[in-house]
């Protein structure tokens, strides 16, 4: 009787210490689980908003092809589809790198590296912002991209295009060509076909925006000014014959692509680079306080240095979807 109630007591001081608390469930702190915990609920936001785009993408007759609509770059006039964007993505991708070696050596408590390597990392972060930016005002400056507006389209149809008295060019084109609509006054990136007049100056009272091309010229169309048909805010529609299919012979122009990709892709690519933003800021903060030597106090192995490098790589991670789904496919 004597041994059994003792074997009843050590059960229930085991059951005690079980349930005391302090435990670290998967062998992670409240910190870091935490963080494992809002990393779970932005990737849920990050697929949800690539899904919405997947399905607006598949959807859409036309939609603009990413080799055209991405290949100026800073670094002179020739035109290399998706090399500034690799360039970005190198940057984002080196920084994961050395986010890694600062956590290496925070185990390490060494505090001079956790500095050293976090630096290079908060450059990372600055090049790729520097990219976007770039890249956003070429888009809307350059070539007057907007979140309602979209100047890249893509013929559903193969043509010739017309030249300005009417009759039929050289430029021919197949069905799947890009063009990149220009505004009097303004060259973007050149396109497949060219630019017609990009000086001349704007008439016509009407808005061509929709989805894809295909717009008769006729009397409803904007205005017409010589191989063109132009609208109120000043936009140069190429006028075209089409060749094959059943409406071959008849003449229409080129049209806005899909709103919503210009509307996805800043609203996308912003969020990413707001993250971006915001893990640089706190990279720099915890950089501080690393070099103040408080996390040294702490005795814990720089844990807000991996906080920091889980989020840092989760931001990494998502680019590398963000990446596929506008500039692959």
């Amino acid at each position: 009787m004597a041994t059994t109630d003792t074997v009843v007591e050590h059960e229930v001081h085991d059951d005690k210490e079980l349930w005391s608390g302090a435990k670290e469930p998967f062998k992670a702190s409240y910190g870091k689980l935490m963080m494992w915990y809002f990393l779970l609920s932005d990737a849920f936001t990050f697929a949800g908003f690539l899904i919405a785009y997947g399905a607006l993408r598949f959807s859409s007759p036309t939609w603009p092809v990413p080799d055209f609509v991405f290949k100026t770059h800073p670094f002179g006039d020739s035109e290399l589809p998706l090399i500034f964007v690799t360039v970005m993505s190198f940057l984002l991708i080196i920084s994961s790198v050395t986010m890694v070696r600062g956590v290496q050596e925070g185990h390490r408590n060494n505090t001079k590296g956790v500095v050293f390597w976090m630096l290079l990392t908060i450059l990372g972060g600055i090049g790729f912002l520097s990219c976007q930016a770039w890249e956003w005002t070429n888009l809307i400056a350059t070539e007057h991209m907007t979140v309602t507006r979209n100047p890249f389209g893509t013929h559903v149809e193969a043509g010739v295009y017309l030249n300005d008295d009417g009759s039929e060019s050289d430029e021919v084109f197949e069905a799947g060509a890009s063009y990149l609509i220009h505004k009097a006054g303004h060259h973007g990136h050149g396109d497949d076909h060219g630019d017609g007049h990009g000086g001349d100056e704007a008439h016509g009272d009407d808005h061509s925006d929709g989805h894809g091309d295909g717009h008769s010229a006729d009397a409803t169309a904007p205005g017409d000014y010589k191989g063109h048909v132009v609208d109120n805010q000043g936009f140069l529609h190429r006028k075209y014959k089409v060749t094959e299919g059943p409406d071959a012979g008849t003449v229409k122009y080129e049209s806005f692509g899909p709103k919503s990709f210009g509307a996805l892709f800043f609203f996308i690519t912003g969020f990413h680079g707001f993250h971006v933003f915001s893990g640089v800021v706190f990279l720099f903060i915890i950089m501080i306080n690393a070099a103040s030597g408080l996390y040294v106090e702490r005795n814990n192995g720089h844990e807000m240095v991996e906080k920091i490098g889980l989020y840092w790589h989760f931001v990494d991670l998502v680019w590398v979807f963000v990446f596929l789904v506008f500039y692959l496919l």
